[in-house]
């Protein structure tokens, strides 16, 4: 029997975005401006490597570009 293919990841609700976002915030200005994007890099590819997926990752990097 073959079940349809279900993501187990579920979106975060509004609450939970806006603590990942206020947790970023936090961080960014920990490290201090020399060493953001350095950290930003690192956060990426920790999540990309948690993701486990390279497509779906590309697919991510490609809406975040959008409309900078």
């Amino acid at each position: 029997m073959n079940m349809p293919a279900t993501n187990p990841v579920q979106p975060l609700d509004i609450a939970d975005l806006e603590s990942v976002y206020d947790a970023l915030a936090t961080a960014i200005d920990q490290v201090g401006s020399e060493k953001s994007e350095l950290f930003l890099v690192k956060l990426a590819l920790l999540c990309a490597r948690n993701l486990g997926n390279a497509r779906q990752f590309q697919a991510l990097l490609d809406s975040a570009m959008r409309d900078l």
